[in-house]
Formats: structure tokens, sequence, C-alpha cells
């Protein structure tokens, strides 16, 4: 079998949830002897192709982008050529460019779907793009919502929930043996920020809802790690000095993949504020639980809520809401017990539900449904 997995950026280099998601997928069905390729765009203007872990990445010529969508003259040319070879394509959305791109190209391949997030924020590509996305969604032969919350509150996969198949997001487990050990230890960590710690990994994005984090840090009395990088990380920055907190909240940068792990290991809560529905999931919670840790996250209506459960491996708050995401933090850090209980809860969790190998049978499963 041969799959072409198709979105707009690749990890490595491109650190996102779905980037890293898309890894771990072409990585896993790769290790089932599916021949996996994938096909995405580049952040130059010039074509490369380049080969992970035997898996073929063709990097499309990009131009720049209107509303994170990728402006590529070639793309469509490329998905064709790509296509011919293939025995099913497998999309991952939002993303206009692919899609308008494989309506307008005459394949005639099998086509799964996994539809991680609606457009929320760009109102106007929302309105221009809906007719196409609808157009595709009809055509696809399976669709793939990660979570069953999502999958009954996406506007868009309203009409196509007798092709939806619900398969949550995977993970590598943590505490595999690695020949790669961090360069810094979790008691190195300690040393240097402190006897109490909070983290926050991921991009700084409008939907992240970081500022609000960042003000709830006036009532925390602990150091928040901000690991990660993105369009607003300067006017947090400022903002931060603007509330005197720079002596409690430490901007880290990106954090090598090796040396994550001793973050994770030595954060005592992990927060994902988040404020929109663009939020789907969150990996970053799966990754933190686990490790064990107890995490705060908000209530968006999506996948978030499903991955951590409230009262069970953390705890959930409104969006928005400074004083209840200061309240949900304290909470933890003064109650040992509690962390270690929901702690342990989520790992269990994570372990039961969000094995990356059930992920790749599961896929695998849809994969030969399809092509049957």
């Amino acid at each position: 079998m041969k799959v072409l997995q198709i979105y707009k950026d690749y990890y490595p280099p491109v650190k996102g949830g779905i980037e890293k998601h898309i890894n771990l997928l072409a990585n896993g069905l790769s290790q089932q002897g599916v021949d996996v390729e994938v096909l995405v765009s580049n952040v130059s203007r010039k074509l490369d192709i380049e080969y992970n872990n035997n898996i073929r990445i063709i990097k499309a010529p990009q131009l720049g982008r209107i509303a994170s969508a990728p402006i590529n003259l070639t793309f469509s040319r490329l998905l064709i050529h790509a296509a011919e070879k293939a025995d099913l394509l497998h999309f991952h959305l939002p993303n206009p460019t692919a899609v308008i791109a494989y309506l307008f190209s005459g394949i005639q391949k099998p086509v799964v779907v996994t539809y991680h997030s609606d457009i929320v924020r760009q109102k106007v590509l929302k309105k221009l793009y809906t007719p196409f996305s609808k157009w595709f969604l009809a055509k696809a032969d399976a669709i793939i919502a990660t979570s069953v919350p999502y999958a009954h509150t996406s506007d868009e996969l309203l009409h196509y929930h007798h092709k939806c198949h619900i398969i949550p997001l995977g993970i590598q487990l943590a505490g595999k043996k690695t020949n790669n050990p961090p360069a810094i230890s979790s008691e190195d960590l300690h040393k240097r920020f402190g006897p109490q710690l909070i983290i926050f990994v991921g991009k700084f994005r409008y939907y992240k809802g970081v500022n609000y984090l960042v003000e709830a840090m006036k009532e925390v009395d602990a150091t928040l790690l901000l690991i990660g990088s993105g369009p607003l990380e300067y006017r947090l920055k400022g903002y931060v000095e603007s509330l005197a907190l720079q002596e409690k909240i430490i901007f880290l940068g990106e954090v090598s993949d090796k040396d994550i792990s001793s973050y994770f290991k030595a954060c005592d809560v992990g927060v994902l504020p988040s404020i929109y529905k663009s939020e789907a999931f969150g990996m970053v919670l799966l990754e933190a639980m686990a490790y064990g840790k107890a995490v705060v996250s908000t209530e968006l209506g999506t996948g978030t809520s499903f991955v951590n459960v409230n009262n069970e491996t953390g705890l959930v708050v409104p969006p928005r809401n400074v004083k209840a995401l200061s309240a949900a933090i304290n909470r933890l850090l003064n109650d040992r017990d509690l962390r270690i209980e929901y702690g342990e809860a989520g790992k269990q969790r994570v372990k039961q539900c969000f094995d990356i190998q059930k992920m790749i049978d599961q896929v695998m499963s849809v994969y030969s449904a399809t092509l049957k």
C-alpha cells in the first residue's frame, strides 16, 4: 500500500501539534510496511525533496501565505504527479491550498481526511473557502475526527457524520530508553528556576491565550516556563514587563526534543489556556499527562476536554477567565496529593486511549475499508 500524506508543513522543522502528528503517523505507518510519501509547502521559493526514515517528503515552492494558507503555483502539478503513484490520499485539514488543488486536478483516487480543526478566526477566508470545503468533504471516502466533541460541534462536519471515524491522536509513551539523553536534568531546572514550576509549551498564537496565563501569574507563587515561539512573542514579553513579572515568567524559546522531557519531568503543572476552537485537541496536554503531570486547560467544546477530564486528570476552567485560571493552578500547586492523583490518572488515560500504536492500527483499518 502506498499512501500520500498532504498538509501545509512537516515536522521537522516546523513544530506544531498537527505537524508532529503527521510525522508520528508517517513513521508508524512506514513501520507497518506502508510506503509513505508526504507533500507539503516549503518555507522558501524552491522545490525540495528530502528523505526522513525512508519517508520521501516533497516540499512545494512557496511564494508566501495569506491567512496561513500557502501560495504555491506548482502545488497542483506536484499533487497530480505524486497521486499517480499512490493507492490512497490522506489529507489533513484545514488546508485550503491542497483542497482547491485537488478539486480541480481530476485525480481519481480514494481519499481519507483527518479533520483537525475548523477555520475559526479568518472570517473572509472561511466565507470564500466553505463552498470548496463542503464539496471536498462530500467527495471524501472517509473522515477521521480526533474526538467526539469536535465531531459534534464542528459546523463543517455536521452533514458528514455518516462517514466520520473517531480516532484520537496518539503519542509515544514517556519513559522509553533513548541513546540521546537530555543535556539538562529536572534537578538542574529546579536549582535554576525554583521549587515550583508551571509549564506552557506551544506556539505563541492568538488562540493560545498565553496573555491570560501571564496575567494569572500575578496571583500564583511559582515560576512559569514558556517554551516555544511565535508571532505574539514580542508582544507577550512586553506584557510581562508591563506587569513586572520578569522574575516569575521565563521565556525559554524552542527546546530540543531530547531536552523537553526534563522540563515535563520537572514541572508541577502543565497549562494550556487556549481561548478559541482553533485549539482542537491539545497534544501538549497528552505530553504532560504521559509524564504523570496534572494539567489545567480551558473548556472550548473541542477535544481538549476529552483529553483532560475535569477533576480526573486535571482541572478545566472557562476560557479568558484569569481568576479561574489562577485558582486552578494554585489549587494544584497547594495540594500535592491531588497533583499526584490527577497525574497518575492522566498517565493511565494516555496508555489506555492515546497510545500511538492504537492510533496507527485504527488508521490502517480506515485505509483498508476505504480501499475495499
